[in-house]
């Protein structure tokens, strides 16, 4: 395959960081978790981690780069700048990613402490070139970068000023063929100190990576759990005290942290100091790859949006962390009402343990979206949940996941969006309250006038629809999800589908509030909440 779409140093040079021009809208006031009392301003910082996306020599990249416009009351009038620059990878002493085998890893079996499970002293390979990649250049227009090396790094970065409520990355890879082919999506994370990833996998036939991405100056030290449907899977130590250099990825194999083979499990996330980004990539013979991106905290209930009405297999994981079983309602909410999945009233979840349920072929046609609420026995235990979902049959399937998201309560961004291929889902779970949402299509990345449509979704269902597009598009543009006062809470997700031949490719991204304005406490509290 003949390598010449742009490599990251083009990229920086055609992307080349300038200042933005709009000022922000300051979100309604369910935004974030904030103090009770204050002045709702847009956040002034926003920081991003986006994993390195292929080693594949047949896998083609896209960043898309988007910050919603708006008019921001009481916003700083100085103007703001954004990019991501490469970031560095821990590799142990024969220079393989942490936990992808090699003589030290024993070919993915280690179980050593440390960076690369079973290796010796981890060193760090620098990025090979360290010039920004992906730069945004004003609010309400997307910019890409594209790359096509299998040695592309990790991204770290952040926006700043006028640029920084809802700034989004999209990282969109397209890859040929192997193991893992098919179309890999991912919303680049912000960093956190615990994350929860139902879903993976260390069963034959799989290969999941957990990448642990550092965008601050100072080192983070990572634990990871695996929980499967007996309780703890991680041997002892095997997931403890991972340093993650400043300004570097760690990959880890999930297998090389136990000695058991389980399908339907999951890793628990947590940084004991620093904070970082994570996301689990996983790659399967038959049935393709994806990106399987964290889980919203924990609750005792949780909204799925978006499973394809052409959906031809959907496996539910759900975990319940807490000391507490939990038992939850399962229902779909579909474009008339919810139902109940025949023989699935409620679903029981042992504490500290997962419970894996086949759902099949669900939504019969009609797209739909998961709600899981408690049976009403009077028990509250929080849980998460994620799904992997197929679509296409025998050697033609393509997975994507859909893990618990949290609902839009200002605003939501969805970027990378093609003039062919795209679907958003809004769900409003509660029976009774309808929500009504407004939809605004960007300029395209390459031409194009911003087009709004306002979107009704009654109480208890899910509509599923072909979004609407910038007139005169050029390039990609990028969805914002904007609920209206007065309605129920809404969720959301957006499926990207880009056929590879007969294979159905597909991915599918939730889409959460920004969280791109908080509550500036009154003078002498904590003023921390201003970054993100």
């Amino acid at each position: 395959m003949k390598r010449t779409i742009i490599s990251l140093t083009a990229a920086a040079a055609a992307l080349a960081a300038v200042t933005g021009v709009a000022a922000l809208a300051a979100p309604g006031d369910g935004a974030a978790a904030a103090p009770a009392s204050g002045t709702r301003l847009p956040v002034q910082r926003s920081t991003l981690v986006c994993p390195a996306p292929s080693s594949s020599e047949v896998a083609d990249t896209t960043y898309t780069a988007f910050a919603p416009p708006g008019a921001a009351a009481g916003a700083d009038t100085k103007k703001g700048t954004a990019q991501l620059q490469p970031a560095g990878t821990v590799a142990d002493s024969h220079g393989n990613p942490a936990g992808k085998g090699g003589k030290d890893a024993k070919d993915g079996k280690g179980k050593g402490k440390g960076a690369a499970a079973g290796a010796g002293a981890p060193q760090t390979v620098p990025p090979a070139d360290t010039k920004p990649v992906v730069p945004l250049q004003q609010a309400g227009k997307p910019v890409t970068a594209a790359t096509d090396s299998p040695d592309a790094p990790a991204l770290t970065g952040s926006a700043d000023g006028l640029l920084a409520p809802g700034w989004t990355v999209q990282q969109t890879t397209a890859v040929a063929a192997g193991s893992g082919r098919g179309l890999q999506g991912l919303t680049c994370t912000a960093p956190d100190t615990q994350f929860w990833f139902p879903g993976v996998s260390t069963a034959a036939g799989r290969t999941d990576y957990v990448h642990l991405t550092n965008p601050d100056a100072i080192p983070a030290v990572v634990d990871l759990e695996l929980r499967g449907k007996d309780g703890a899977l991680t041997e002892s130590g095997g997931g403890e005290d991972i340093t993650v250099p400043p300004h570097t990825t760690v990959p880890v194999l999930l297998s090389t942290l136990t000695n058991s083979a389980v399908d339907g499990a999951a890793l628990h996330v947590t940084a004991r100091s620093g904070r970082i980004g994570a996301a689990v990539q996983a790659a399967d013979a038959k049935t393709g790859g994806d990106w399987l991106p964290p889980a919203a905290d924990p609750a005792p209930s949780a909204v799925l949006p978006g499973i394809p009405a052409d959906a031809t297999d959907v496996q539910l994981v759900a975990v319940a962390p807490g000391d507490a079983d939990a038992d939850v309602r399962v229902q779909l909410a579909t474009p008339t009402g919810l139902i109940t999945p025949a023989g699935l009233d409620t679903l029981h979840v042992k504490s500290g343990m997962t419970t894996t349920v086949d759902l099949k072929d669900i939504t019969k046609g009609e797209a739909g979206s998961l709600v899981l609420t408690p049976s009403g026995d009077g028990t509250t235990a929080p849980i998460t949940a994620a799904l992997r979902v197929l679509r296409g049959k025998g050697d033609s399937q393509e997975m994507a996941f859909i893990p618990a998201t949290r609902p839009v309560e200002a605003r939501g961004t969805a970027a990378d969006n093609r003039a062919k291929g795209s679907t958003l889902t809004l769900v409003a779970p509660e029976k009774g309250k309808d929500a009504t949402v407004k939809v605004t299509a960007s300029a395209g990345s390459g031409g194009g006038s911003p087009v709004t449509k306002t979107f009704t979704v009654k109480g208890g269902t899910t509509l599923a629809v072909q979004p609407p597009q910038p007139s005169g598009l050029k390039g990609s543009y990028a969805l914002t999800v904007e609920p209206q006062s007065g309605g129920g809470p809404v969720y959301a997700a957006r499926t990207l589908a880009l056929p590879q031949g007969g294979l159905p490719a597909f991915t599918i991204q939730p889409v959460p509030d920004d969280r791109g304005s908080v509550l500036v406490p009154t003078a002498g509290q904590d003023l921390s909440l201003l970054t993100r």
